[in-house]
């Protein structure tokens, strides 16, 4: 029976008469004593286990018994869905003490605000970039709205920080704490990640070493390691070799997209499946395929309706046989009902992705956990098996801030002076309460703000200028407080139902016959396009249109652990799980293949007749990029970066290398206009300091060390 003294007795009544649960989980168990106390927290558990609850008992325990007034709470998720998702759960917990749970968030209707501004909800759920649009709003008074916050939960915390989504979190968690002018409980759920000490350092800001903190994780069975990693250089403090994780695990390749859809339609019929893809377009064209053979398939991606998404998701969760095919979007949590399988076309980029997915399975009793890998190409059969090498031996990438954030410093530094309208010129940075990198040494940004009229300056106070005012003004400032640049896309519209969007692209280029799209795995005919307002209307039609977005953001390619990985697979390291003879009999091909290229001994630089030279790092995209800005002298000039292989110049000999190698030093790599655009806010930096951020984010310099330290065996292809 539940023994948990230390709750609130209506919240320990209700657990077990109203969810009827006779115990709680260790998470949940082990939670209580730190949330209580008012310590930040690290909760740590597999997918599905129970973190919500671990979290918002002791936190509505101590809601009743300190009887917190107005807003007390504010929960925080990576994305609007998961919100949606969990509103309803919230909800029903915060009832149990007579309080209630709201959300906000840009979906949320103008009429629906101005319902929480005047009644205020003891739980707000939101988003970062949602928070920072309250607190900057001419609309909301966030100094009263915001008083009673009490405790930040962060949902899914391991998806903030590993990007500039969490330098963004940090800095708006920071301002409300100055505002309030006390701490502010900071309580972070995630799932496996390879360095838990390290994440609830990063969550803490600027209260590290003055508050306390505890990571708690009893549901798992075993630290996750984060390094060394497989087919590295030697490592005598490489930990010895642990069990394979739990989980029914088959590799396969099916060559086609359209031989995946034939798997999956006569494979696992009568359950309930979710397939993983990671672009849009090839959820699109696996479901348009797949219910051509017909499978009752729904799709979720970022691209479509909100409405689309949601009826999808809802019919997916009330349906027995039947697919939803979807990218990451559905990888955090979001509840689609009860789960039998996971498929994964191709392979993610990371463990900690694969984790994810994986948890979504396995939840029913007697039930395990599964992933049926579906691989298209070779590369990707050779990046699935390197990846369930690294999960087989319980390898998860830590996650790691990015470096250098100086335009999330220049939009902070604007978004204060719209919150404040004013802030003295020398008082800003106590904003941030002494978090790096938001502190004085950021004073040559508010300088460069000032000079190019980004910021006014009079009489000692900083305040918004014209040149902030024409770049990010439009639309109440809604700009300022996202931190991503997103490419531009058209609505599609079928009478006034909104479809979803796509590529301007698609609209422009010449075609022959009617234009036809692919949206919401469904082909539609173009009959209008309104170029001013940036939509077309369309029309169902037979056929198969096209899909295709741009993909935007930072540095791609895969990371020099799983690339190493990869290597280990071709000198023939076995990823655990089953492998169909497909499979097997497709890397046979490959580790043949590859025999002149891979060497456990060191790298592999290989010359063909025609005198292409290419140095085999399998050193991944920013241990490459490194060495290709450090070896400027005889690495080939101006070439794409790959993961695996750096090209040479054919006049490169043995004695020129081993000289180039002697005396190389670190560069970072080099960085063109083209990654500058994609870096939002970075038009408000100095030019030299945008492009020292982007070329620190590129820069690999411990692993390019590493390669540069080791033995290379030349050979003729």
């Amino acid at each position: 029976m539940v023994s948990s003294a230390e709750l609130h007795p209506v919240v320990l009544h209700h657990i077990v008469n109203t969810l009827g649960w006779h115990d709680l989980r260790p998470l949940q168990q082990a939670a209580i004593e730190p949330v209580l106390a008012g310590a930040d927290a690290l909760l740590l558990a597999p997918t599905a286990g129970g973190k919500t609850e671990a979290a918002a008992f002791p936190l509505l325990s101590r809601m009743a018994a300190d009887n917190w007034q107005g807003t007390s709470v504010v929960y925080l998720c990576p994305i609007k869905a998961l919100l949606n998702n969990l509103l309803p759960r919230l909800e029903g917990y915060a009832s149990w003490i007579g309080r209630r749970a709201a959300l906000w968030h840009g979906d949320v209707t103008s009429a629906r605000r101005k319902q929480i501004l005047r009644d205020r909800p003891d739980i707000l759920l939101t988003t970062p970039e949602s928070l920072e649009a309250m607190l900057v709003s001419a609309n909301v008074d966030h100094r009263q709205f915001f008083s009673g916050v009490r405790a930040v939960v962060v949902d899914e915390v391991h998806a903030f920080a590993g990007d500039d989504r969490g330098w963004h979190l940090l800095a708006v968690l920071e301002r409300l704490t100055h505002l309030l002018g006390r701490p502010i409980q900071r309580i972070g759920l995630s799932a496996t990640v390879g360095n838990p000490p390290e994440l609830l350092n990063w969550l803490q800001g600027s209260a590290l070493g003055s508050r306390p903190g505890q990571i708690v994780a009893p549901d798992l069975a075993r630290p996750a390691v984060s390094g060394p990693v497989p087919g590295a250089a030697p490592d005598p403090a490489q930990p010895a070799a642990q069990a394979v994780p739990a989980g029914e695990i088959q590799l396969d390749y099916v060559g086609s997209a359209a031989n995946a859809a034939k798997v999956i339609a006569v494979l696992h019929r009568g359950e309930k499946r979710l397939v993983f893809c990671d672009s849009r377009q090839l959820v699109e064209e696996l479901g348009h395929s797949l219910r051509a053979l017909g499978v009752t398939t729904f799709l979720s991606h970022a691209s479509l309706s909100v409405d689309e998404r949601r009826r999808s998701e809802e019919a997916f969760a009330q349906e027995r046989d039947c697919v939803i095919v979807a990218t990451s979007t559905l990888e955090l949590g979001i509840d689609v009902g009860d789960l039998d399988r996971v498929i994964q076309i191709n392979a993610p980029a990371t463990v900690a992705s694969f984790l994810q997915r994986i948890g979504r399975t396995g939840r029913r009793a007697g039930t395990v956990r599964n992933c049926l890998f579906l691989t298209l190409t070779e590369d990707a059969l050779l990046q699935a098996a390197g990846l369930l090498l690294l999960w087989g031996r319980g390898w998860v990438e830590p996650v790691v801030p990015p470096p250098e954030p100086r335009h999330i410093v220049a939009q902070q530094i604007l978004a204060l002076c719209l919150q404040e309208h004013r802030v003295g010129d020398r008082l800003w940075p106590e904003w941030w309460n002494g978090l790096a990198p938001f502190g004085r040494g950021a004073e040559p940004i508010v300088r460069h703000l000032v000079a190019h009229g980004y910021l006014d300056s009079d009489s000692g106070m900083l305040f918004i200028g014209p040149e902030a005012e024409r770049r990010f003004g439009f639309r109440h400032f809604m700009e300022m407080t996202s931190v991503f640049t997103a490419d531009p896309e058209f609505n599609v519209l079928w009478g006034r139902k909104e479809v979803g969007r796509v590529d301007p692209a698609l609209l422009s280029g010449e075609v022959e016959g009617p234009r036809l799209l692919l949206l919401a795995g469904r082909t539609w005919r173009v009959t209008y396009i309104d170029w001013r307002r940036r939509r077309c209307f369309v029309e169902p039609s037979d056929g198969r249109g096209r899909a295709r977005w741009n993909s935007s953001g930072g540095a791609s390619g895969l990371s020099f652990a799983l690339t190493r990985a990869m290597r280990s697979v071709l000198l023939g390291d076995d990823p655990p799980g089953g492998l169909t003879q497909r499979a097997k009999d497709r890397l046979a091909v490959l580790r043949e293949d590859a025999v002149d290229i891979v060497h456990p001994g060191g790298t592999v630089i290989t010359r063909d007749p025609e005198g292409d030279m290419r140095w085999w790092t399998w050193g991944g995209f920013c241990t490459n990029a490194t060495l290709a800005a450090t070896l400027t002298g005889i690495a080939d000039e101006g070439q794409r970066v790959d993961e695996e292989y750096l090209r040479l110049r054919d006049d490169v000999t043995p004695e020129k290398w081993k000289a180039a190698i002697a005396g190389a030093v670190l560069s970072l790599p080099e960085i063109d206009d083209k990654a500058l655009a994609g870096l939002k806010f970075g038009v408000a930096l100095p030019r030299r300091l945008a492009i020292a951020t982007l070329a620190s984010r590129l820069a690999s310099p411990e692993e390019a060390a590493a390669v540069l330290a080791e033995p290379s065996r030349w050979t003729m292809r």
